[in-house]
């Protein structure tokens, strides 16, 4: 059967969608290569120029916690879409899935524990095991359980921000301020070790707690991923544009006076609720804005071609993002931590992902997967080669990239 333009094009734009997501990632993440988790928001400790100063507020607004809810989106997307080809190839989808999540929980605790502490695999791994249980819910159910939620953590954010005569927190500050000679110029074994350690007073009994409810504060956009693969969403990108222009219309202007209020308000208690809704919504307008682009231009677009190749390999190039990045800032290799900029580090983040591009693209002209989806890809379907095995004749489904 000769999969159609449409159909052809529906596999494509998600991709595409997951590249770009993929950009926004790395342009947030370069903040914390560079200033690490907690001294992103002290920039005046690493003498920040008041344009840097700027621009970090401008990012805050208008592209941290935007652009990973789309990957998650994404993976509730694809979820659906891979358990659908495994019921359709005869497998029992869920070994197939739990092996899957547990393989991403793995990679993840390896890259958090070996590499970066700003991992994204292991919590998605465990709240895949939590999605499990809502990927046969139909669409109105998943809808309003990501608004519930949704709504639910964004009010628990009420009465976060603490008010204090003292300014920062000695202790963050402190630790911010141990944090640059180490990761600037210690070796690998020290920054592996200063990774142990956190400002934050947690008890044992508070980490559990907030490891048992972390899969739930994610689960918004994953469940209005898996709504939307049931509902066919990107199936007809041309006859959907209707869609995409409401949708672009309406939640990138709500989402970014949501947030721009938010960050302004950061001081007071209703500021982080704002961001908190607003991050959400504006990832939703960026979905539909590029989504819109992506419907008006030609297979053969070069824009399209990079932003797909790109998420067809994206396990590996977000991976491959933090090798990059912690060589360049960290003392084992350039030791650029705390010394580069945020503008500076926002082009720096362009250029690496373009060459990123440009490798994938020359990538996939000879392989079909990467080093690291060709390994989840084994462990999913429990292949060597890759593959689903014994496979029955069945109405095919279009092949949907899942990695991530």
């Amino acid at each position: 059967m000769k999969e159609t333009t449409d159909s052809v094009n529906r596999i494509r734009i998600i991709d595409a969608i997951r590249g770009f997501s993929l950009l926004g990632i790395l342009i947030c993440n370069m903040l914390i290569f560079q200033y690490g988790l907690y001294g992103k928001g002290m920039l005046e400790l690493f003498h920040a120029s008041t344009v840097d100063i700027a621009a970090h507020n401008v990012l805050l607004v208008v592209a941290e916690g935007s652009f990973m809810p789309i990957f998650m989106f994404l993976f509730g997307y694809s979820l659906f879409k891979l358990r659908e080809r495994l019921v359709q190839s005869g497998l029992k989808p869920w070994r197939a899935l739990f092996r899957r999540f547990a393989l991403l929980a793995g990679a993840g605790l390896l890259h958090s524990t070996l590499l970066w502490d700003g991992d994204i695999l292991l919590p998605y791994g465990i709240t895949g095991f939590v999605l499990l249980l809502f990927v046969n819910r139909k669409p109105k159910t998943l809808l309003i359980w990501a608004i519930i939620l949704g709504v639910l953590f964004a009010a628990a954010t009420y009465g976060m921000y603490e008010p204090s005569s003292q300014g920062e927190d000695p202790k963050t500050v402190e630790y911010v301020q141990r944090s640059i000679p180490i990761l600037s110029e210690g070796s690998y074994g020290d920054i592996t070790k200063f990774r142990e350690e956190s400002p934050l007073d947690i008890p044992d009994a508070g980490l559990i707690f907030v490891a048992f409810m972390l899969p739930f504060m994610l689960m918004p956009m994953f469940l209005l991923g898996i709504a939307a693969a049931k509902k066919g969403w990107f199936r007809n990108p041309r006859q959907e544009r209707n869609t995409y222009k409401y949708g672009t219309a309406v939640l990138l202007p709500a989402g970014l006076l949501l947030k721009g209020f938010g960050v302004a308000m950061s001081q007071t208690q209703i500021g982080p609720v704002l961001t908190q809704i607003g991050g959400p919504l504006l990832a939703l307008g960026y979905l539909a804005a590029f989504a819109l682009v992506l419907s008006h231009l030609s297979r053969s677009s070069y824009l399209l071609r990079a932003f797909e190749s790109v998420g067809r390999l994206s396990l590996t190039n977000y991976l491959m993002q933090t090798v990059i990045c912690t060589t360049l800032f960290y003392g084992y290799g350039l030791g650029w931590f705390g010394k580069v900029g945020v503008i500076t580090g926002t082009l720096l983040a362009i250029v690496i992902y373009a060459l990123q591009a440009i490798v994938s693209a020359m990538l996939l002209k000879r392989i079909k997967n990467g080093p690291f989806e060709m390994l989840l890809r084994i462990g999913t379907y429990f292949s060597l080669n890759g593959k689903l095995r014994n496979v029955p004749q069945a109405k095919p489904v279009p092949p949907v990239s899942a990695d991530l």
